[in-house]
């Protein structure tokens, strides 16, 4: 039975902690919205939910979050964990303060930690600012996101801006002290009815002190990274047994295609290191209605089975600011996300089996294009990317990539890992 439960507010993000979970031995699951009661396997550590959360109004995020938690309790968890991204993206609206405030009112917990420090990809945090690679998050390329923004790199005042509770800190030297050492920092500051406390890393040694320091936490939150010493703690505690075949995964074969949305740095230098057949799509024209899927799936299907191909429907910044500025936000994603699973349809019924996908967003509408509702997870791409296998009679092989993560070489290495 499932002892921990993951809610995730992305598709991407919850593959990256449950392939973490894999790592340390946790046989895990990763469903596709809410689960329906009844359908986790007896058989898995952990469970996955992911969400679609991250950037809608906090009111809604709330409430499928809790809904997530609900059906987590009813499939036996005991431990839980809110997901969200290692550039803690998020506006001063929300959304990580107030999913966090409502979760803890519902388990009757005192107190979080937030830490969304991923060393191995970048992310650390000092003094509670937040790193991506030796720059602040505010001098990043976050700081131009589209729709989250992040230009303070602090997230204790970012935390604070979201939340009427207290927002506290344990810097570096105190975890570096041990885990005993944290963990009476973090029972100090709950005494000063301190409720989200974030947490200092630069390492992943930091992270194994840090996951034993709150074993026996109702809820963490947090990136994937922290995840990292959660598996041993929980062996440590008796919950769980270390599981040597955790992501193991069926072989599937048939042919292979990368599908592209997302417009981080990390994703474009991909793009441009990929050696085989691509598609660069017009977004322009996707947005005024004209059939740029039906032309792609052509090129795609004339290409199939000699390796594989990539379409991208990815852009620099200032591209996608201008296409949004002519058509809308919504109404630019909307229709960028709707070719991207139309394509995702096409291209599984013309025998492709193998798929890597970048982008949160671009992620979530191609598993619903393709009807995916659970994913054993299988072995790790790069840091935070695992492949994936869809639950059911006939599955697929998902690798689901956050845009910022993977090295340049990810899209090839992904298929030669298989």
């Amino acid at each position: 039975m499932a002892v921990l439960g993951v809610i995730a507010d992305d598709f991407t993000g919850a593959t990256d902690i449950a392939g973490m979970l894999v790592k340390g031995g946790m046989r895990t699951i990763q469903t596709i919205g809410v689960p329906a009661g009844g359908t986790i396997p007896g058989d898995v550590d952990a469970v996955v939910v992911a969400l679609k959360t991250r950037s809608i109004p906090a009111k809604e995020a709330v409430a499928q979050s809790l809904d997530a938690l609900t059906a987590l309790q009813s499939a036996g968890c005991v431990r839980f964990f809110f997901k969200y991204c290692s550039t803690f993206d998020s506006t001063d609206s929300g959304n990580i303060g107030p999913v966090g405030d409502a979760l803890l009112d519902a388990l009757q917990a005192r107190q979080a930690i937030y830490c969304p420090a991923f060393p191995e990809n970048g992310r650390t945090i000092f003094f509670g600012h937040l790193f991506v690679g030796d720059v602040l998050l505010s001098d990043s390329h976050m700081r131009h996101h589209p729709l989250t923004p992040m230009t303070d790199a602090s997230l204790v005042r970012v935390l604070a801006r979201q939340t009427k509770h207290k927002v506290g800190l344990v810097p570096l030297k105190q975890v570096q002290s041990g885990s005993a050492s944290m963990r009476a920092a973090l029972d100090r500051l709950a005494t000063e009815d301190v409720r989200h406390v974030v947490v200092d890393a630069v390492a992943d040694i930091d992270l194994g002190i840090i996951g034993e320091a709150v074993g026996d936490d109702l809820l963490v939150t947090g990136g994937s990274g922290v995840a990292l010493g959660l598996p041993a703690a929980y062996r440590r505690r008796g919950l769980v047994q270390h599981k040597a075949d955790a992501g193991t995964l069926p072989r599937v074969a048939g042919a292979s295609a990368v599908l592209a949305g997302s417009c981080s740095a990390a994703t474009l230098g991909q793009i441009a290191a990929f050696k085989g057949p691509q598609l660069a799509l017009d977004t322009d024209a996707i947005c005024r209605g004209e059939p740029v899927g039906e032309k792609a799936l052509a090129w795609a299907k004339d290409r199939l089975g000699n390796g594989p191909i990539l379409l991208s429907a990815s852009d620099r910044p200032e591209a996608v600011k201008a296409l949004q500025a002519k058509y809308g936000v919504e109404k630019s994603s909307q229709a960028i996300e709707k070719t991207m699973a139309a394509l995702a349809r096409g291209l599984v019924a013309s025998g492709v089996a193998r798929l890597v996908v970048a982008g949160g967003e671009t992620s979530g509408a191609v598993v619903g294009a393709l009807d995916v509702t659970a994913l054993r997870i299988g072995p790790e791409i790069d840091p935070g990317v695992p492949w994936t296998a869809s639950v059911g009679d006939k599955p697929l092989l998902l690798a689901l990539k956050s845009g910022n993560f993977g090295a340049p070489d990810f899209f090839t290495k992904a298929f030669d890992r298989l």
